[in-house]
């Protein structure tokens, strides 16, 4: 990192930390409390995670995070997932179509292949998502976590960029009571959602909660419209009981239920492909010649079990299904000239999780408290793809079954050297294995093309060491090297790729001052980066699979702040990330599809022939060199920063709220062509106005205030793009 550039992140810290310590100057000696009812967010309360099987201070965790408090979301603009890259640092978030790529410190997932796994692993209620369905609206959230960096002890499955866990609110005993919500706006959006909590007797509760959002689409489609991509229509239940018989015991049960429809996703053309002069130059205009779908369900049962024995030490189980499923139909080209070929797709892709973690947690009152546990994951994938390609017409299809199995076994243990200085050493040791079957074939005539299955199994050590010195209650100082792991798998019955590793030398320092008014979190860490992997052609079936490149480097330095003086409160946060990949060989695989648009799955043609699409093609033209260059998808710098004011007006509140978050540009390809390969960074802008009484509240708000076009992310030779300006009213009701 060169000297201009810690200047430069110096000064961005100080511009986050310099007005609110400023502030705090002003405050009274009078302690804040954390306990008083309010109907707005509190800045001043602790921040509370569980994301290391514990209930946690986050300014006491050795960890790089960021936690929001699930009544403080919709102030931060943050409505679902990928909301959050604008309101926690060194996190991004592309949209490719039927995943999004998560990355946290430019780690996390740079293929769209179902064989690769989460470099950022998201849970939800404690049970790890697939990558599948994972855009729906938040609703009755208790908090969000996101946990920077490998997490190879603590979490179910691992990870090599981070983890982020969400968390939905449980079931109260005692406390009969909800909420209804209601929202108003533009592109004729309606969203309603509540929850009821009911306790049944001393021992037990029930909650019920919903959401309903439907909202017009952003784009046109000219010059006629075949369906409404980028429209949404989303409708989720979710139902929690919690009992609890005795002080020793108790156990909770969620079930959810999500489905939407989208009318199909909603994209152009790269600039530098083939049908990019054929695209409007409006990006709110699309071209499609064919009609588009998109539908998706998902359905999620956890049971969680607590039981602590007469020795302190806490038994939990973790148990979780999932089903998920996707149907799509695409207009390959998106655009509707007569340039031949075109191509349309269709896909469904379904994903069943079983998983089980069992933890032993102790108690922390002595010099020495430890958490050992076990985990085991089965994820059963079927993918079936049909490609026609017009004028033929000429059908591929592809048919995939895999079966995947993680096991876990691991162990963390704090020893406290001195009251104020500890030691924690923890280890994970994980099994994993998958194993494929299908066809691919060309029809007319019914041609045997390719087989896609294979089978794989890797295991790995991970772990982590680190010193954790507390001078003063107000002050912790740490420092560690970790080491986390990703699976490998397979591009084809003959070609496997290797697992992803990282070892994260860390360290940093939390501290609050002012009577707590002040809280910061710093950090910088240094990243060993092994076997990337990314996408890439196997020419000997032309499917489009995943390789390794065999090294990365990355680099950074993380800063935040919450701060409040009075009704007044400021929070952000800055990350600056210096990455590298290493150079290697490879199959452009974008310069493919420029020269035969709408072809896939065809395998490379015998020595001396040349290319017959679909049947086969010759790769050897597309084989190019990189030298290397920034890993996938990881900006430079990421910043955001909200500041509100809570104004009393007799019995009512009023408290404005603005928020700016910054994320900025991206390298989606390593061929680094400057012109397809890259997203540019964008800010965001968004604000709302609140009046609040004690149970009912009212609030103006709007997003991506300064209507900014940009593009949010990239799949195949087409690109997407993120919302444009929305605005609406909002009422909240408790009762």
């Amino acid at each position: 990192m060169t000297g201009k550039t810690w200047m430069m992140l110096a000064t961005s810290v100080a511009a986050l930390v310099a007005p609110a310590a400023a502030l705090a100057q002003q405050v009274s000696a009078e302690p804040t409390t954390d306990t008083e009812p309010s109907t707005q967010p509190d800045p001043a309360r602790d921040i509370i995670v569980t994301a290391q099987r514990r209930s946690e201070n986050l300014q006491s965790v050795a960890a790089a995070a960021t936690a929001i408090a699930g009544d403080s979301l919709q102030a931060k603009g943050v409505y679902r997932l990928s909301d959050l890259q604008f309101a926690s640092p060194s996190l991004s978030v592309t949209d490719s179509g039927l995943t999004q790529n998560v990355n946290i410190r430019g780690i996390g997932l740079a293929s769209g292949s179902p064989n690769a796994a989460n470099g950022v692993a998201t849970y939800v209620d404690g049970v790890f998502q697939p990558p599948i369905v994972s855009t729906n609206s938040f609703y009755d959230i208790g908090s969000v976590e996101v946990f920077r960096g490998p997490q190879g002890t603590f979490v179910g499955s691992n990870s090599t960029g981070g983890a982020i866990f969400i968390n939905s609110r449980n079931p109260e005993l005692g406390n009969y009571g909800g909420y209804f919500e209601g929202a108003l706006g533009n592109y004729s959006q309606a969203a309603t959602e509540g929850a009821l909590n009911v306790p049944l007797g001393s021992t037990l509760a029930v909650r019920v909660a919903g959401n309903y959002v439907n909202r017009d689409s952003f784009y046109r489609n000219a010059p006629t419209l075949l369906s409404r991509p980028g429209s949404l229509a989303e409708h989720a239940g979710r139902i929690g009981v919690y009992w609890e018989p005795s002080t020793a015991f108790n156990a909770l049960l969620k079930a959810d239920w999500a489905e939407k429809s989208t009318g199909g996703y909603a994209y152009r053309p790269i600039p530098g492909t083939r049908y990019a002069p054929y695209r409007s130059g409006d990006i709110r205009t699309l071209n499609y010649s064919d009609a588009t779908a998109n539908e998706e369900r998902a359905f999620q049962s956890t049971l969680r079990l607590n039981y602590e024995t007469a020795g302190g030490v806490t038994v939990r189980s973790i148990t979780g299904y999932q089903n998920k499923r996707i149907t799509n139909l695409y207009d390959v080209d998106a655009t509707n000239t007569t340039l031949l070929p075109r191509s349309t797709q269709t896909q469904f892709v379904r994903e069943r999780q079983i998983s089980e973690e069992i933890n032993f947690i102790s108690p922390t009152t002595g010099a020495f408290s430890w958490i050992v546990g076990g985990y085991f994951q089965q994820n059963k994938i079927d993918v079936d793809i049909s490609n026609v390609t017009i004028p033929a017409p000429v059908r591929v299809d592809v048919d995939i079954a895999n079966t995947k199995h993680t096991y876990g076994v691991f162990a963390q243990a704090t020893y406290k050297l001195t009251p104020r200085l500890s030691v924690d050493i923890g280890a994970r040791h994980s099994w994993y294995d998958i194993v494929g079957t299908g066809t691919v074939t060309l029809q007319p005539p019914n041609i045997f093309l390719a087989n896609p299955g294979g089978t794989h199994d890797d295991k790995k050590l991970t772990g982590k060491v680190a010193l954790n010195w507390t001078p003063d209650v107000t002050n912790l100082i740490y420092g560690f090297v970790a080491r986390g792991y990703k699976s490998g798998g397979f591009a084809s019955p003959t070609v496997q790729f290797q697992p992803e590793t990282v070892i994260d030398y860390e360290i940093g320092w939390k501290t609050s001052f002012f009577d707590r008014h002040v809280r910061t979190q710093i950090g910088a860490f240094y990243y060993d980066y092994k076997n990337f992997q990314l996408d890439a052609i196997d020419r000997s079936t032309g499917r489009s699979g995943v390789t390794n490149l065999a090294s990365a480097t990355v680099k950074g330095a993380e800063a935040q702040i919450q701060a409040h003086v009075a009704g007044f409160s400021v929070d952000g946060g800055a990350a600056y990330v210096d990455s590298s990949l290493s150079g290697t060989q490879f199959v452009d695989i974008r310069s493919v599809a420029l020269a035969f648009p709408g072809v896939s799955n065809a395998p490379q043609c015998p020595a001396g022939q040349a290319s017959a699409p679909p049947t086969c093609l010759d790769y050897a033209p597309f084989i190019a060199t990189t030298a290397g260059g920034p890993n996938l998808f990881s900006p430079k710098w990421t910043w955001n920063i909200g500041a509100q004011y809570a104004l009393p007006l007799g019995t009512a509140t009023l408290t404005p709220r603005v928020n700016y978050g910054y994320i900025g540009s991206q390298w989606t390809y390593i061929a680094y062509n400057p012109t397809r390969d890259r997203i540019e960074g964008r800010g965001l802008l968004s604000a709302s106005v609140r009046v609040a009484l004690e149970r009912f509240s009212f609030e103006v708000f709007g997003t991506n205030l300064t209507d900014k076009a940009y593009v949010s992310g990239q799949s195949g030779t087409n690109e997407f793009y993120g919302a444009p300006r929305q605005y609406g009213v909002r009422m909240h009701v408790d009762f």
